[in-house]
């Protein structure tokens, strides 16, 4: 059985920093790509970054760029989400998502609030 389970989500003042996780099991999790999603509240859920299975390609959004870092270590079979500088519009849940595979964790909270 697959599982992708995220965690590191809470609340944050703005201009914080906050260091998601998503850890896989039951995959051979150096073998996929894994994405960072978010869904904000009443809104579509939202690419933030992206890695590929060794770990030498990235991608952003524009939105989170030179903000948030990917990286991931699979002798952890653990990718992680690096966010700072936050801001009260990157509240949202955030997701993993492996490709291949299109498995999904269930989410964690993150809410940058005064």
């Amino acid at each position: 059985q697959v599982q992708l389970v995220e965690s590191g989500g809470g609340l944050v003042q703005p201009g914080g920093s906050l260091r998601l996780s998503c850890t896989g099991s039951g995959l051979t999790f150096s073998g996929y790509w894994i994405h960072w999603y978010r869904q904000a509240s009443g809104k579509e859920r939202e690419w933030v970054a992206r890695i590929s299975s060794g770990g030498g390609s990235t991608n952003y959004a524009d939105s989170v760029k030179d903000r948030f870092t990917i990286s991931r270590d699979n002798a952890k079979f653990t990718v992680y989400l690096q966010m700072n500088s936050l801001k009260p519009e990157d509240t949202a849940v955030y997701y993993c998502n492996s490709a291949p595979g299109n498995y999904w964790g269930q989410g964690t909270q993150v809410t940058v609030s005064s």
